[in-house]
């Protein structure tokens, strides 16, 4: 008797978990069976126990039905909370105090409790929240008949909400050399900055940015460059971020050889990153910076880097940043490549 209350018990606990799965059924007879994550846009991804991840069309769904509650926004704007099931080509959904019926094209979205709480939380963050980035440092040196140390830093951090972007980066490469008891520097540069960008719909945006540089090889005592524009998100999705942007700067450069120069600029360019998958991430920025005070002149910024998960906390990192100035101080070259490659660590608050 005890054996069969154990059966009947675990038996109804099968069925009872079985009849609360969602199930999507595709127009051409394919049915999914798990639970629904989320509909975005025209997709739909549900998540299941023996496939993974599922992400399907929303106009090749036939029927849904999901037992547990989710969140529905309307094209109309409403928000409603139930379940939700396909009844006469109609999607019916069963709230607390009232049950609505929509046509399938009026479902603007759909999230889960998890997706629903993720949205929630870029409404209003609080300044310090949804922080994320990287930081790397790397040491390299001989010793012998000749000693070398070359040292390098790099972070890069972006909090990332509904409608702005703010991001910061800070690169440093310093390098000695001591051969037959003489020492020299070889390389010594610093390059950081910020920048602020804000949604004024869904596709554009403005922005504006502070850079600072110093490069000792350039004679470059400091590059100082404030500057601001618009920008069009020409790719906005989870995986991948196209943003074109254009604008005007104001460019001060200080030079150890007294020289100063100071102009106005119009600048163009882009910023892209790249999910490439669950561990790998891409990003690169491109500007080009025409100098409206000294016609003739002008400089790009290029940057690029790649950083891949070894654990939870743990990367490895490797960026390229670019600086070129067509119009360099006497003597000096007109391009400075500057990379990195190391461990580092990355965070999320």
């Amino acid at each position: 008797m005890r054996m069969r209350r154990l059966g009947t018990f675990w038996v109804a606990a099968f069925c009872c978990n079985f009849a609360l799965a969602d199930v999507i059924v595709m127009k051409n007879g394919d049915r999914v069976t798990g639970s629904i994550v989320k509909k975005s846009g025209k997709e739909i991804t549900i998540k299941t126990d023996k496939f993974g991840v599922v992400t399907a069309s929303w106009e090749d769904v036939e029927s849904v039905k999901a037992d547990k509650p989710v969140n529905l926004v309307l094209e109309d704007g409403r928000t409603v909370q139930g379940t939700m099931a396909t009844v006469r080509d109609k999607i019916e959904v069963t709230a607390k105090d009232t049950t609505l019926t929509v046509a399938p094209a009026d479902v603007a979205t759909i999230r889960d409790a998890a997706e629903q709480q993720a949205y929630e939380r870029l409404l209003h963050p609080g300044w310090g929240q949804l922080w994320t980035g990287t930081g790397t440092i790397g040491f390299a040196g001989t010793a012998g008949n000749a000693k070398t140390l070359t040292f390098t830093t790099g972070v890069n951090a972006a909090r990332i909400t509904n409608t702005d972007k703010t991001s910061l980066y800070f690169n440093i490469i310093k390098a000695s050399a001591l051969i037959n008891g003489k020492s020299a520097s070889t390389a010594q540069a610093v390059r950081g900055g910020l920048a602020y960008g804000h949604d004024v719909s869904p596709r554009l945006f403005v922005n504006a940015f502070n850079d600072y540089e110093y490069d000792r090889f350039q004679d470059l005592d400091l590059r100082f460059v404030l500057g601001g524009g618009f920008g069009f998100h020409a790719v906005k999705t989870e995986k991948s971020r196209l943003d074109l942007l254009g604008g005007g700067a104001f460019n001060r450069s200080s030079f150890s050889n007294s020289l100063i120069r100071k102009s106005g600029e119009i600048y163009w360019g882009d910023e892209y990153s790249l999910k490439v998958n669950s561990a790998t991430s891409l990003v690169q920025s491109f500007r080009m910076f025409n100098d409206m005070s000294h016609t003739g002149d002008y400089r790009m910024n290029f940057d690029i880097g790649a950083s891949t998960k070894l654990s939870k906390w743990l990367t490895w990192n490797v960026s390229m940043s670019d600086r070129y100035l067509n119009n360099p101080a006497p003597g000096r070259k007109t391009n400075d490549l500057l990379y990195t490659t190391g461990l580092g660590i990355t965070f999320a608050k």
